[in-house]
């Protein structure tokens, strides 16, 4: 367990960083230069990651809850939202002019479903912890961007897209989430 709650504290310190600390991070990049500050910070994500794998695969879960909602079309529903809103980040949408942050929005909302399905420590440690996470960094950006304004309307194929995608990617996910992860999330 303890390799899965380094690798959600750095994945979230890492993250945090460059909205927290503005001014030791252009020191760093000063000192690095740009493209090997963004090496450094790939690497120090691509550990965390691995971390939290290794830590999740190596942690016998121990139930904390009895979990609302178990397994169904609720959280499943509420994964797919997450998808479309993590893909919405990246691409002109009307969701923009809604969420200031969609794709920290749909960190949030995974976790959540996760949350509400599953009621281990380890599910705690990964998804209670990102979910924190997301809630902080969304706190942390639009105190370092001050006020925000609105995009512009967007055309309605940029939405359309974005959901198409995010059904794509979310059918597949679907598909081998057993295989991946060990849990059928419609069982």
């Amino acid at each position: 367990m303890g390799l899965l709650i380094t690798g959600v504290i750095i994945w979230s310190g890492v993250h945090l960083f460059p909205a927290l600390a503005r001014g030791p991070r252009e020191v760093l990049i000063a000192k690095l230069g740009r493209n090997p500050y963004r090496g450094l910070f790939s690497l120090l994500i691509f550990g965390a990651l691995a971390l939290i794998v290794i830590g999740w695969r190596s942690a016998a879960p121990a139930a904390v809850y009895t979990p609302p909602l178990g397994a169904g079309p609720f959280p499943a529903a509420l994964v797919f939202f997450a998808f479309v809103l993590f893909f919405a980040a990246r691409a002109p949408t009307n969701i923009k002019r809604l969420l200031r942050h969609p794709q920290l929005t749909a960190v949030l909302v995974w976790a959540v479903a996760h949350l509400l399905a599953n009621g281990a420590d380890r599910d705690l440690a990964l998804f209670g912890g990102l979910g924190l996470w997301s809630v902080a960094e969304i706190l942390a950006c639009n105190r370092r961007d001050g006020g925000w304004v609105r995009p512009a309307p967007a055309p309605f194929l940029g939405d359309a897209v974005v959901v198409i995608i995010g059904a794509v990617i979310y059918a597949v996910v679907l598909y081998f989430h057993g295989r991946l992860f060990g849990v059928s999330p419609l069982a």
